[in-house]
């Protein structure tokens, strides 16, 4: 007799599959048999294509099906992203419906489906079968704990784009207040259809049996105290909460496309201990010409050692996929810092890099993958936002966790002077130095929590407890 199987729903995007390939070697370590249902749609990009079979190869013990999704009946020209991105998921439900017939009519059956936070309407196929749902949801738990209640408490109040950048919103019961202009930035303006999908999806997240965190205890009490009492989904039982992080790359052992060593992981093999600044920004973190001027100025006026991962500005990317240094730098940046500093095209080996012992600060976008990557590394952070859930995250990392500082003046151009400063800051100060030793504690605690016994362990294994009862009712 098989194992019966869990099978993992991401949504569209590599940014959705990464996290959940973590998740099922999680599974794998527990003794339980994994499967990842990619959806498949007919836009699909090489990229994503790619994706799939690196991480395969990757990861033979990880099942992975393609979920073929027919064309919309209709033209999408003009539809709003997130929108598509729904109805693709919707469109996909046939095709998972026959993935988990098949696994039923198999050897080993199916546990139970995990699904992304955005796949929503899984759950749909999910009770027609009689398949336990759970969520796994790959960012912060405060996020979670906003998220849930926001649909209650949107309705109640005008837009956050109408209410001043600096506006405190207390969304959640038992949650610090956010500044209008940190909030999600999806549903800045509540009357748009990318708002309405995200509460639409927000809402039905409470349907599951559970939700998986990618976090531990220690790290988020405020968020798991509003949790644990009920206090996010008003008129229901809130999901109950597991906290099974941090799950974070372990390394792709720092090889590019030809399966060589980065160079830059040689570069900080010769620098000396904790002296290096490390900017990056996600697969999806690109910056104007202008914006990357400043940086490069305020780089070089710190003085300090820095590894930089640089992207062609967004609007240049189709025509430019890789980055013209001269062009886009001040003239003589890359020779002038020669030696101190070393700048990378479009991609850099960031769990690898972040783990360097030459490394000593991170510049980051605050997506949360690489918010633990910092934290499971000790590293203090710089945070600059760019999109999504990411300014929420700065304000927890900031004033709640107390184990980062604000990049001021995100969203619009910041200057090199305020680069410099920051920089400074973290490496040369008093200031600096007490976020690393709250960076030691945090990390400390973070490895305890996924130890034997440790919070994160007992967690997965409640689950996997829970999850039996479900199956044996």
């Amino acid at each position: 007799m098989g194992k019966e199987t869990l099978v993992l729903y991401p949504s569209l995007g590599v940014g959705h599959l990464t996290p959940m390939v973590e998740l099922a070697k999680a599974l794998l370590r527990h003794g339980l048999a994994a499967l990842i249902a990619v959806v498949d749609p007919p836009d699909a990009d090489a990229v994503s294509a790619a994706a799939v079979a690196r991480l395969a190869a990757a990861n033979p013990d990880i099942a992975f099906r393609l979920l073929p999704v027919p064309a919309p009946a209709s033209p999408d020209v003009g539809v709003h992203p997130v929108r598509r991105s729904l109805d693709t998921l919707q469109l996909a439900n046939p095709a998972l419906r026959d993935l988990l017939h098949s696994l039923r009519a198999g050897r080993g059956g199916v546990h139970a489906l995990l699904l992304d936070m955005f796949c929503v309407d899984a759950l749909d196929v999910a009770a027609e079968l009689g398949v336990p749902a759970y969520f796994f949801f790959p960012s912060a738990a405060s996020d979670l704990a906003v998220f849930l209640n926001l649909p209650y408490f949107y309705p109640t109040v005008p837009s956050f784009r109408e209410m001043g950048r600096d506006a405190p919103v207390r969304c959640c019961p038992g949650m610090p207040p956010i500044r209008a202009a940190d909030m999600l930035q999806t549903v800045q303006d509540k009357e748009s259809e990318a708002a309405k999908v995200r509460l639409y999806q927000f809402k039905r997240m409470a349907e599951g049996a559970g939700v998986l965190v990618n976090t531990f205890d220690w790290l988020e009490p405020t968020a798991l105290k509003a949790l644990h009492d009920g206090v996010c989904v008003p008129g229901r039982p809130t999901p109950r909460v597991y906290c099974i992080g941090p799950l974070v790359n372990s390394g792709s052992r720092g090889q590019s496309g030809g399966g060589e060593r980065h160079e830059c992981l040689a570069w900080l093999d010769a620098q000396p201990k904790r002296s290096v600044v490390f900017l990056c920004f996600g697969s999806m973190g690109a910056f104007s010409a202008a914006q990357l001027q400043e940086i490069a100025r305020g780089l070089e006026s710190s003085g300090h050692r820095f590894l930089w991962a640089v992207r062609s500005p967004r609007e240049e990317q189709s025509k430019f996929p890789e980055p013209d240094l001269e062009r886009l730098l001040p003239a003589g940046f890359v020779e002038r810092t020669k030696g101190r500093g070393m700048v990378v095209k479009n991609w850099a080996p960031q769990s690898e890099v972040v783990q360097h012992e030459a490394v000593a600060a991170f510049v980051t976008h605050c997506g949360w993958n690489s918010t633990l990557e910092a934290i499971t590394a000790g590293l203090p952070m710089i945070c600059w936002p760019l999109y999504a859930e990411q300014s929420m995250n700065k304000v927890f990392l900031v004033e709640e966790m107390k184990i980062a500082v604000e990049m001021e003046g995100y969203g619009e151009l910041v200057k090199a002077g305020e680069v410099e400063a920051k920089v400074r800051l973290v490496m040369d100060t008093e200031e600096g130095k007490v976020l690393r030793e709250r960076l030691a504690v945090t990390k400390e605690k973070a490895l305890e929590a996924i130890k034997e016994c440790g919070s994160s362990e007992e967690a997965f294994a409640k689950f996997i407890r829970d999850l039996g009862q479900i199956s044996s009712t």
